[in-house]
């Protein structure tokens, strides 16, 4: 039994950039045999199974054979005689398709290690058109490492585009789709996610609504940004809340589709987000002739004294959308926050108010205050 590092911690430590799990996979054994030596069952598909010490994980080398739709429509083959070089050819890239032995040797059959220095995302082999995934991973690479200058290479990109249009490709469940996209979200880079899509014509597949603002793509050497990611650019620099990237990629999708979550399965926070951001905009984005009562609107609405950290992201992807409103929109609101939050109800209430009736003065005194921001 011989035991390797494998794809991505060993691509970012070659790279220089922080690790963040292990994963490994094992020659020359069976599954038995791993549960012999204390590893446990980590998939109920796959031979994965987690170190009893570390926790990380550990595969059988395997071979795969593509027996129908989608990234699951493959039977796979872990024997004891699979060989590294084999499992490392069933890999997306290149760069993901490199082992370490214990010696600390690296194992570089497709010659990684030379993509990995030139910054190219290179298909290890024609099997890669077999599972649309690589599409979506293709993407979420460009998000992590296109600050370093990491490009698409012609071959692969071709393959890209022969993929976009697929069964397979349209059989991808939403769910992974999203996965994918919320990694890139809280990458350095994450719109360039959402260009390599554009580029190939796999946006137009799997969020149309999206792909409707990018221009036509003019090959994969295009850099041209439509408004929502030069928006999304100007979030990444403030938060890496990917709940805000979110809104702010897919806001201009989402107003023009009436779709606040694009048809994607995401959690409440990002859809509550989306939809605040689709009722407030026009009051951030017109504060020129916002008066006390529609602060105080967008005060309520937002929930500002409520939930005050949400409110914080909100003003940033309004900023985000409308940056020529943002410095005076954020004063305003920021500072009628602050002015509102020193007014309670406690003293209202030992002038004997209740009910409706202590509702109603409460808002009359806050819109007082507010107003006196506009004298």
């Amino acid at each position: 039994m011989r035991i390797y590092l494998v794809g991505g911690a060993l691509r970012d430590r070659l790279l220089d950039l922080p690790v963040k799990d292990r994963d490994w996979v094992v020659v020359g054994a069976t599954e038995q045999a791993m549960l012999d030596l204390g590893y446990r069952r980590a998939d109920s598909e796959f031979p994965v199974f987690l170190h009893p010490e570390t926790g990380e994980e550990y595969a059988l080398a395997r071979r795969e054979t593509k027996t129908g739709l989608g990234y699951k429509g493959f039977d796979v083959y872990a024997g004891p005689d699979v060989t590294l070089e084999q499992d490392l050819q069933r890999r997306d890239l290149t760069i993901n398709a490199m082992a370490e032995d214990e010696t600390g040797g690296i194992v570089d059959p497709f010659n990684g290690r030379v993509d990995l220095d030139d910054g190219i995302f290179r298909h290890v082999s024609p099997a890669f058109v077999e599972d649309p995934v690589r599409v979506l991973r293709v993407a979420r690479f460009a998000a992590k490492l296109g600050q370093w200058g990491f490009k698409v290479a012609h071959g692969t990109h071709a393959l890209m585009k022969k993929m976009a249009d697929s069964e397979d490709m349209a059989a991808l469940r939403r769910q992974r789709i999203l996965q994918e996209m919320q990694r890139a979200l809280v990458e350095n880079q994450p719109w360039r996610f959402f260009q390599v899509l554009h580029r190939c014509g796999a946006l137009s597949s799997l969020l149309p609504g999206m792909a409707a603002l990018f221009a036509e793509p003019q090959g994969h050497a295009d850099t041209r940004l439509p408004d929502p990611m030069e928006a999304l650019e100007r979030i990444t620099k403030t938060t890496t809340d990917a709940r805000a990237r979110f809104v702010v990629a897919c806001f201009r999708a989402a107003e023009n589709t009436g779709d606040s979550t694009l048809d994607l399965p995401v959690e409440k926070g990002y859809r509550e987000l989306m939809e605040l951001t689709l009722n407030l905009g026009p009051l951030f984005h017109s504060p020129l002739i916002a008066d006390a009562a529609q602060t105080l609107e967008f005060l309520e609405k937002g929930r500002a004294l409520q939930q005050p950290e949400r409110f914080a992201l909100l003003l940033l992807i309004c900023s985000a959308l409308w940056p020529e409103q943002a410095e005076q929109a954020c004063d305003l609101f920021r500072s009628a926050s602050d002015v509102i939050s020193g007014i309670s109800a406690e003293s209202l209430q030992a002038d004997g108010l209740a009910g409706a009736e202590l509702g109603r003065a409460l808002r009359e005194q806050r819109l007082q205050a507010i107003a006196r921001l506009f004298s």
